[in-house]
């Protein structure tokens, strides 16, 4: 999941060139009246107050034992409730052996009260030469202003365990024939019409329940689900706009129909391994399986043509089901 380090790593910078400046100005203005409770506090209050657009939700001192040296500040008051309390098993103070010019920020986690996701900024207040604690600023991702980062999908082939009682159940049970399998060449020719000439850019067949669901170019947010009478019969074509096939979809229109070959073959070859389920997005060109015992991949569209059948049943279907 390289890709989604990468984006993490990217945003968190982000937030970072945010808030450092800012709390490295506050920690400044903090040091000379940190060992005054009521000063500190109403400095603390002061700043809040004047940089509002940072949307804080909650700024604290801390001691360097760990214990909170200031009240809660927020916009509306300064709660002194949780003055002294031991802070030291929080998460983002063991980072500050990982400081890089006296700020770290922590990773996200979720608040305890209200189980929302949350960020803590931490910056060292320095008097002289000397250490006095810390500056600690909570922000809710909801208040914070992120950037759109890259996120690109996932590019290798991965394999995901399913419910585990159902693989322990496997070989007591045999595939039924379901209403799609018996017209699955109509319903395939159906399918490749839809993505290669209609505008459906992913397309989901559930064979066991008989039913497709499919997402269109021209309206992603909302997907549709039809039962088989209705993925059968061609007029369904009626409903979807006609458009060229997009020239920046991953899967190349002449690989639509191979792969629809192999979801026909994947989902016959064996009474007791078969595909449940199986989908296509010509977008990001991942292929996504799950199989009757449960276990799901999702592949690269090449890399799922290049395996033959022997690939996904060979050694009991161990690769199908994922359970190596």
């Amino acid at each position: 999941m390289d890709w989604l380090e990468t984006a993490v790593t990217r945003q968190l910078d982000n937030i970072s060139g945010l808030l450092e400046a800012p709390l490295k100005e506050l920690a400044s203005l903090c040091a000379p009246s940190w060992h005054d409770q009521a000063l500190l506090d109403e400095a603390l209050l002061s700043y809040l107050r004047k940089k509002s657009n940072h949307r804080c939700r909650s700024l604290y001192a801390i001691d360097l034992q760990g214990k909170q040296a200031s009240g809660n500040i927020s916009a509306d008051e300064i709660d002194a409730s949780n003055i002294g309390q031991d802070l030291s098993e929080r998460p983002y103070l063991g980072l500050v052996e990982k400081m890089q010019d006296n700020f770290v920020l922590s990773t996200v986690y979720l608040d305890r009260r209200r189980r929302r996701p949350c960020i803590t900024a931490l910056q060292r207040v320095i008097l002289g030469e000397q250490v006095l604690g810390y500056i600690a600023a909570d922000f809710s991702l909801k208040e914070l202003p992120l950037r759109a980062v890259e996120v690109r999908d996932i590019e290798q082939w991965r394999q995901i365990k399913g419910d585990p009682s159902i693989r322990g159940t496997l070989f007591q049970q045999t595939r039924t024939t379901s209403a799609m399998d018996q017209d699955i060449d109509n319903v395939m020719s159906v399918i490749e019409s839809l993505v290669c000439e209609q505008g459906i850019f992913h397309a989901k067949l559930h064979f066991s329940s008989s039913r497709a669901t499919l997402w269109p170019y021209h309206d992603p947010y909302r997907y549709r689900i039809h039962v088989l009478d209705e993925i059968l019969n061609p007029r369904v074509c009626l409903v979807y706009n006609k458009m060229d096939y997009p020239q920046d979809a991953i899967i190349p229109l002449e690989q639509v129909a191979p792969i629809l070959d192999v979801f026909k073959a994947l989902r016959a070859a064996d009474e007791t391994i078969y595909l449940r389920a199986a989908s296509l997005n010509i977008m990001n060109g991942l292929i996504g399986l799950n199989f009757s015992c449960d276990g799901s991949h999702y592949m690269p569209a090449e890399e799922f043509l290049s395996k033959d059948i022997s690939f996904w049943f060979g050694g009991s279907g161990a690769v199908a089901c994922a359970m190596g």
